[in-house]
């Protein structure tokens, strides 16, 4: 088979199919795609072609290039470094194949993006003072239901889940006995991860389960962990927009760093984690990170990390001493 001999849309296609070994997420396949097909759409108008008749083998340099300016317009650089790396991913497939003779996204210029810090939420009270909002029923809704609003957001400032990890929960992923349990959270690739919970939080998740059983009757274990007003498990645009009227309603929304949301809660999680003298490997444990790095960030960031460090400047103790002389006198 040669790169002629097959259209983009069909490459693309058992290209998905090929990663399915590697066991993706949905949410990760479905990135994929987005990106494929979006810059395919970009190399269509670029030859002035219908997409679904383009060619493997007429994606050279040239047409990429042009693509890639068209769909870097309106976005961000992190989002046209993702597709970048998709469609290298892509290619490096399709020439271990021998489908194609090389990748031509060498050629492709690609953004620089700057690593970004953590950004929990700034304020030292924020998170209590959003959780204590919300056991007032301080966010106002046509169909109030403060039990599931405080479980969700103690969940993710306790336990630091990604917004995925969150809304994949079934009842059944909370186990152990009373004052011991757990929950089994399945992060990125598959992974297992079983996070402690402490009985506060045990209480506020069985305060939410008996009154979702009050709403909707029997719950089952199979049953998504986390739903919405209808009963129906949550979604990424539902939680979202969850958390961002919790936010609001709370009066906090000015304490949260734009583009964050969700993940605000997890780096608030971490972040104090590591203020309260947590190692970076149990950080990185509790977290669900593949290595040390992403979670240094977190001990890295820190005030206290910070002042411990430069309070260790040797030039401090000449001051020290200064002053303890003074005192003498």
């Amino acid at each position: 088979m040669s790169g002629d001999a097959v259209s983009v849309e069909q490459a693309i296609e058992r290209y998905l199919v090929a990663r399915r070994a590697a066991k993706p997420s949905p949410h990760t396949v479905a990135a994929y795609r987005r990106d494929l097909v979006a810059v395919l759409g970009c190399v269509g108008r670029a030859l002035g072609r219908d997409p679904a008749g383009v060619g493997l083998g007429e994606l050279e340099s040239g047409v990429l290039r042009e693509a890639f300016a068209e769909f870097a317009e309106e976005r961000a650089a992190s989002s046209v470094l993702r597709a970048w790396s998709t469609w290298n991913g892509f290619f490096a497939f399709w020439v271990a194949e021998r489908v194609v003779a090389g990748n031509p996204m060498s050629a492709v210029p690609r953004p620089r993006v700057r690593p970004s810090g953590p950004k929990p939420l700034m304020g030292e009270d924020t998170p209590e003072r959003l959780l204590e909002a919300l056991a007032r029923g301080a966010r106002r809704a046509r169909d109030p239901w403060p039990e599931r609003d405080l479980a969700v957001l103690a969940l993710a400032l306790l336990t630091g889940m990604r917004s995925a990890e969150m809304l994949s929960l079934r009842v059944e992923s909370l186990g152990g006995r009373s004052g011991e349990r757990r929950i089994r959270v399945v992060g990125k690739g598959g992974g297992e991860r079983v996070l402690p919970i402490e009985v506060p939080l045990e209480a506020l998740l069985e305060a939410y389960l008996a009154s979702r059983r009050v709403r909707f009757g029997v719950v089952r274990g199979s049953d998504p962990l986390l739903v919405d007003n209808r009963g129906q498990g949550l979604r990424r645009g539902g939680l979202q927009y969850l958390v961002k009227q919790c936010y609001r309603h709370a009066g906090v929304n000015d304490r949260v760093a734009r583009g964050t949301l969700v993940h605000a809660l997890r780096h608030t999680f971490a972040t104090r984690l590591a203020e309260d003298g947590a190692s970076v490997t149990e950080i990185m444990h509790l977290l669900g990170h593949a290595s040390v790095t992403s979670s240094q960030a977190y001990i890295e960031v820190t005030a206290r990390a910070q002042r411990e460090a430069a309070g260790s400047n040797r030039t401090y103790g000449v001051l020290r001493r200064l002053a303890r002389e003074g005192a003498e006198e």
